[in-house]
């Protein structure tokens, strides 16, 4: 029985990284999730899936009654956590230097006693290959040299600036810092023969300085000059943590088995990269400047239209690196966040039909041929196929973007994004002059638009909805104006509007849908909210004329932020966040809303 006292919230976790990993540092000095050394290797801390198996990072200042307060230093992804006591006050700073290559990766936690004497206790407990593997510990002049025995043989290295003890596997010691004091704790990946910067007297002052110099000349770069500009700065600066300096593709999350139920299964790894994502994430970076980014995903995507399967389809998602195969497995030894379980690695959705991401891609495309830069001869040729495969393939049933795992549908998502991606083609070949089978196409794509309106519309509630033959509505139908099938103001989106708005909404919050109504999507229990779709829906709101109502339910969303102003994917019913976290949709949800809204209330006063 797992003993809840034992975790922390959700929310009440910073994120750190290198953008090659992250690591999530909680209120209370404790780092409890990381893998390592890149976003979707085994974990070496996951003390937030399984309290006594996981493994932390902790440093704990040892003081009655402290508050627990944790900032960024602003428009920095470097994150200070600080605790507070009649007694003292101590402060912990934990950061990933931002490197070039892919060769070290280093954490650092520098401690100080800001006032007072304070005691403290540091305890480095990493858990190798998901707590799978045993590890050897090996004492040196510096610190301390970790080495899995697992198949990775991963070697960690702790370096520390006070002497530490080995006891049962782990790197433990209690210290005392004056007022003015520091001590500081490095820990990197241990690669023999190579030289490592930490290693320099001056490494953690030097670090420190360059990393916040580099959040802050990155975060300059936006152009987004609006209203709400730190929120949308801070889902800018987590997106960016979440990118792939090697790769250029954006993971979901970085984190894998947190509940959407506490006690519940529906637990996945989000440690991956969705085609689903694609345009969303080019149309945020874009808009606020980052044509870099925006280009490296692009890159990225390119190498996946490269390796369609051979009928010219597309995988839903994929590994950071490109690779195909993500074989679901559970941690049976992990008891889970709260005994959630099981924690599962790998996403068995992989290989769902979701006829929806040719359209998100395609849309992507169009986006970076419009904003970005023109595309290649060879992306065309390998874009064609795919749409080919759309005009074929359209009306077949398939799990949907919710993946249910409860048998397909007709879902009218699914429909519409077909719709978009054949919309998208021809307008690509239009605007290039690309040589396309372009009569088929514009047949097919009316050939949809005129399904959708009448096999998908429920003339008695005058709304759209799920999938044929329901009678019940989804979230998923908010984006049918933002992707420009049908108007924002068109009377039959507005009473779909409306709909959404009886059935699915809870204040400011959006229900995917409701479990027990919608298709069944195969689980048991219930979910929160989604974060995600309220934005959605503040967006559609935006668009339909609806500004004030908009502001007010986009400035309420952002009181459910964590303290850092973190989302996780849902929210439950007391506020709680759950699912992985954070999730990059809910902040590409965030930006995209708030970008629209500033620049429609803007042009609505200077009329």
């Amino acid at each position: 029985m797992a003993e809840k006292s034992n975790y922390q919230p959700i929310e009440n976790y910073g994120i750190i990284g290198d953008l090659h990993t992250t690591a999530l540092v909680g209120m209370d000095g404790s780092i409890d999730f990381m893998s390592f050394p890149h976003f979707d290797s085994p974990t070496i801390f996951a003390a937030i899936l399984d309290d006594k198996k996981g493994g932390r990072f902790k440093i704990a200042p040892i003081l009655k009654g402290a508050k627990q307060k944790q900032i960024y230093l602003p428009n920095t992804n470097v994150l200070m956590s600080r605790f507070l006591s009649k007694e003292g006050v101590a402060e912990i700073i934990d950061y990933m230097p931002v490197e070039q290559d892919d060769v070290s990766h280093e954490l650092v936690r520098k401690v100080s006693t800001i006032r007072g004497e304070v005691h403290y206790e540091m305890i480095c407990d990493p858990q190798f290959d998901y707590g799978r593997a045993t590890h050897t510990v090996e004492q040196k002049s510096d610190g301390v040299l970790f080495t899995s025995n697992g198949d990775d043989n991963l070697k960690l290295f702790l370096r520390c600036s006070i002497p530490v003890e080995v006891v049962e596997g782990k790197a433990i010691v209690k210290f005392t810092l004056h007022a003015g004091e520091t001590a500081s704790f490095i820990l990197e990946q241990y690669n023999l023969g190579v030289h490592p910067p930490s290693a320099a007297p001056d490494f953690v002052e030097e670090s420190f300085i360059n990393t916040v110099n580099y959040w802050r000349k990155w975060i300059r770069r936006s152009n987004y000059k609006g209203r709400w500009r730190e929120m949308v700065n801070r889902s800018a600066l987590t997106l960016k943590l979440l990118t792939s300096q090697k790769y250029g593709s954006v993971v979901a999350a970085p984190t894998f088995g947190l509940p959407e139920e506490i006690g519940g299964e529906r637990n996945w790894d989000y440690r991956y990269t969705w085609i689903r994502d694609a345009s969303f994430t080019l149309y945020s970076l874009i808009r606020l400047g980052y044509t870099e980014e925006a280009s490296g995903f692009m890159s990225w995507i390119e190498g996946r239209c490269k390796d369609l399967d051979e009928d010219g389809s597309l995988k839903i998602m994929y590994g950071i690196d490109g690779r195909k195969e993500l074989p679901e497995t559970t941690l049976d030894h992990f008891e889970g966040y709260m005994g959630s379980s099981p924690v599962r690695i790998g996403n068995g959705a992989h290989d769902q039909l979701q006829l929806d991401i040719y359209g998100e891609l395609m849309d992507s495309v169009y986006l970076y041929n419009k904003y970005g830069e023109p595309i290649s001869n060879e992306l065309w040729k390998n874009l064609v196929r795919l749409v080919d495969w759309v005009t074929l393939n359209w009306q077949k049933k398939d799990e949907g973007i919710w993946e249910v795992r409860g048998g397909q549908q007709e879902f009218l998502y699914s429909r519409l994004m077909c719709w978009v991606a054949i919309d998208r083609g021809i307008r690509l070949a239009l605007k290039r002059s690309f040589p396309a089978p372009l009569d088929r196409w514009y047949r097919t794509r009316d050939q949809i638009y005129i399904e959708i309106f009448k096999k998908f519309w429920d003339e008695e509630r005058q709304t759209f909805v799920q999938h044929k033959g329901s009678k019940t509505v989804d979230a998923a139908l908010l984006m049918m104006p933002l992707v420009k099938f049908i108007s924002p103001t068109d009377p039959k989106w507005l009473s779909t509007l409306k709909a959404i708005g009886e059935d699915l909404t809870d204040d400011s919050l959006v229900y995917r849908y409701r479990t027990h109504e919608a298709a069944s999507d195969g689980l048991s229990g219930e979910e929160g909210t989604f974060c995600m779709c309220s934005f959605w829906y503040v967006e559609c709101l935006s668009r339909s004329g609806e500004h004030e109502q908009a502001r007010l339910l986009l400035e309420k969303m952002f009181g459910y932020a964590n303290h850092l102003g973190l989302y996780a994917e849902e929210l439950g019913p007391s506020g709680e966040h759950l699912g992985n976290f954070p999730q990059a949709f809910t902040h590409l949800g965030l930006v995209s809303a708030a970008f629209d809204l500033d620049r429609r209330i803007t042009e609505s006063r200077s009329k």
